[in-house]
């Protein structure tokens, strides 16, 4: 069977460069257009998964008007292309803009072949990922697909989604609690793709990866000479989220002397850089995560009341993986599915053991832990199916301590209700029946059945 090559779609107006990105990328089938008209006709015809788009485009060479009206109408008619976009023209302002509007990376001219090639595959690495993902959750049903892009079958997260889809269209904080590993920071992208906001960037830090001396310049940004290093002057993150949304991930690191600088921002709306003299209004969405107990902290005075009920509007808690029913086996084939493609293509599925093994386990390092479990497995893997041995997990006896038999998870279910109803009951038929909900001779039957002394 011939394989089938992904689409490439360039869009440019220099010749040369046409010929010299053609010849670059003979693994690709690739669409060439040199004005909006055709790339939109070859949009529409190829439906390509990666496209490259110079913003210099006939009738405006010069400018970016013609080539930010390609990037919207791509945006508009296929959403899951990835679109990186070239420019010579006030190249950080074009960069801003375009990724903005909805392009995946940005490079500026002159351009750098390898470096471009390597964006290109990037972009295509996520482009399968994100169909892969589609797919799955498409065969799996409607109600597997929520927020645009998390799969689940557990009725907790889905629960989860609905809120954050009720909340996505209003600017309050969101709190998302949650151990580690759970996908926080993938609901606060759900939340902010599902907001009014989505056109906006959607810009994350972990306040617990960052030095406590760098956390107040990252946040706030800095001016030029306000400290050694300090060469140029520099954004800080809230003021990169203007008109989109910040993720601060384990806002519980946050230190308590710059609590006090995050609690004005959000009273105030607006901040000041580092060795700056001026206040810089900045209109931008909070949503904040944390694994740690944050009531707890704030008795023990770690943590500032008054910017907890600021970063608090709304608190979302999320189950770990362990009390969603199902989830470990749904996504354990949809990562087994992307990582047999990338890695070993010679790994088909799961053995019996092995899916028996991911049922049973408890996953303290929840979806994370399931991830990184899986990538491994299918990297060692010596056959066709991945096995419990190369997850690194016990095998449990399929007939006892996790049966997927009916007939036998049922009964053990009557058996330790039973039991607990005798318990209560002290031993009297008549009060374990009355339990129960069922008749007395009902309950001597199940009694005889199951061989149950009371």
């Amino acid at each position: 069977m011939t394989e089938v090559r992904p689409k490439l779609l360039i869009v440019e107006d220099d010749p040369g460069l046409q010929a010299q990105l053609k010849w670059a990328y003979e693994d690709f089938d690739v669409f060439i257009a040199g004005d909006r008209a055709s790339a939109l006709a070859l949009l529409r015809a190829e439906e390509p998964a990666v496209a490259t788009l110079d913003l210099g485009l006939p009738p405006d060479p010069d400018g970016t008007s013609e080539g930010f009206a390609v990037l919207d109408e791509i945006m508009a008619l296929k959403p899951d292309t990835k679109v990186i976009v070239a420019s010579g023209h006030g190249a950080r302002e074009s960069a801003l803009t375009a990724i903005a509007k909805g392009a995946y990376d940005f490079y500026q001219k002159p351009v750098d072949i390898d470096a471009l090639g390597l964006i290109v595959r990037r972009a295509l690495h996520l482009h399968r990922i994100e169909a892969e993902n589609r797919s799955l959750a498409d065969r799996a049903g409607p109600d597997n697909k929520v927020l645009g892009r998390m799969i689940t079958a557990a009725p907790e997260m889905v629960k989860v989604a609905r809120t954050i889809e009720r909340v996505a269209g209003t600017n309050v904080s969101v709190m998302l609690l949650g151990a580690s590993g759970t996908g926080k920071e993938l609901l606060a992208r759900g939340l902010h793709d599902a907001s009014n906001r989505r056109r906006g960037a959607f810009v994350a830090i972990n306040c617990a990866a960052i030095p406590e001396n760098l956390l107040e310049s990252e946040l706030f940004g800095y001016e030029k000479g306000a400290f050694t290093g300090a060469v140029k002057t520099t954004e800080g993150k809230i003021e990169m989220a203007s008109g989109g949304t910040l993720f601060l991930d384990e806002v519980g690191d946050i230190p308590f002397p710059l609590q006090v600088k995050l609690l004005r921002f959000l009273q105030e709306r607006t901040i000041e850089r580092i060795g700056g003299r001026r206040s810089i209004e900045v209109d931008t969405r909070i949503v904040c995560a944390t694994h740690q107990n944050l009531e707890a902290m704030i008795a023990d005075g770690r943590f500032r009341e008054d910017l907890y009920y600021r970063l608090a509007e709304i608190v979302v808690r999320i189950p770990g993986l362990a009390e969603r029913p199902g989830d470990a086996t749904l996504l354990a084939n949809a990562f087994l599915a992307r990582f047999a493609a990338e890695m070993n293509p010679a790994v088909k599925g799961f053995a019996a053991d092995a899916l028996t093994a991911i049922d049973s386990w408890n996953w303290p390092g929840n979806v994370r832990e399931l991830e990184n479990r899986i990538k491994r497995a299918v990297i060692m893997a010596d056959g066709k199916l991945v096995t419990a041995l190369d997850l690194d997990l016990p095998a449990p006896d399929e007939n006892s301590d996790n049966p997927l038999n009916l007939k036998t998870a049922r009964e053990a279910t009557d058996r330790r209700v039973i039991r607990h109803a005798l318990a209560r009951s002290e031993g009297n038929i008549s009060g374990t029946a009355r339990l129960l909900g069922i008749s007395r001779p009902t309950l001597y039957d199940l009694l005889k059945q199951y061989d149950l002394q009371h």
